[in-house]
């Protein structure tokens, strides 16, 4: 049983551990929010935090499309208690839980059985759905047997952060891009093509310097060229940017459904490929068409 498809324009990352930031996410408007227990969070207030994330769902009136926490890695001692915590107390308000560090299947797996048995145990009707940072050298090795792994898995987020520590690339700043060269193109190319080959949407990880639009702006022109889905944002200020970058414009939206509608009609005429508005229309561009219709559709366009 696949999951239900979903925006992922952007997703806004929140600490756990603050009640002001969460309270202030709740009335953005945006594809996603996920709210933070791994690096946001101290590790010795991360039992405190995970209150104060179920009490937060439970209680905040959401204005985002779809709800995540990020838990921490498999190897934590918090992974169980995060993932037993937060679907018997907000189970129903959840849409994902991001699992951080994946490095293979079985880290996907054991979130995926114990999802199963929390869901049955809590009678909940809703399925909630998987979505795993690949965050090391080792994640990426595994990247195409992760992907395939689980019927709950919804999206790969490539986690720029810790990637760019367990590779040892010399950057100063999370996200940071390299003059003349995309240093990100391989980990996210590679990414990309996991998650479109298995039905998954690729996420592309944050730029932290949210002072920088311009920036920002190019990374997000790098992500969406790739076919990604999104990126991720660290600060409010950054949502509105990405969300638009990664949105077709209404002229785009107009001309497909016009140009779909008639390679359509040719197609039910018995002809292959037409010239239609000074563009040649075929198959492949038919599919290209409806991507971005698809997309409309979902946004409300």
């Amino acid at each position: 049983m696949r999951q239900p498809r979903r925006l992922r324009r952007t997703a806004l990352a929140v600490p756990g551990s603050s009640e002001k930031m969460m309270s202030k996410a709740a009335g953005l408007e945006c594809d996603f929010v996920f709210l933070d227990l791994e690096d946001a969070v101290a590790p010795e207030a991360k039992a405190e935090a995970r209150g104060q994330v179920i009490e937060a769902l439970n209680r905040l009136d959401w204005q985002a499309r779809s709800l995540a926490v990020r838990i921490n890695d498999v190897t934590s001692e918090h992974c169980h208690d995060d993932i037993i915590d937060l679907v018997t107390g907000a189970g129903d308000k959840l849409s994902t839980l991001i699992l951080t560090k994946t490095r293979g299947v079985n880290d996907l797996s054991f979130v995926h059985l114990l999802l199963d048995q929390l869901e049955q145990k809590q009678r909940l009707k809703k399925r909630i759905g998987i979505e795993c940072l690949i965050e090391d050298v080792e994640g990426m090795l595994h990247i195409e047997e992760i992907a395939a792994a689980s019927d709950r898995l919804e999206s790969l987020v490539l986690g720029m952060g810790d990637y760019s520590a367990s590779q040892q690339m010399k950057l100063s700043q999370v996200g940071q891009a390299a003059e003349g060269t995309d240093i990100w193109h391989y980990p996210r190319y590679r990414l990309t093509v996991a998650c479109r080959a298995n039905g998954l949407d690729p996420v592309d990880g944050p730029y932290a310097n949210f002072r920088d639009p311009e920036g920002l702006a190019a990374e997000c022109h790098q992500g969406s060229l790739l076919g990604m889905a999104g990126k991720w944002a660290i600060h409010p200020g950054q949502v509105e940017a990405i969300q638009a970058a990664y949105s077709p414009e209404q002229q785009a939206v107009d001309e497909a459904r016009r140009q779909k509608a008639a390679y359509d009609q040719a197609v039910a005429e018995g002809l292959g490929a037409i010239s239609f508005d000074g563009v040649m229309l075929d198959a492949a561009s038919a599919k290209l068409l409806q991507n971005i219709i698809d997309q409309a559709d979902m946004i409300g366009m």
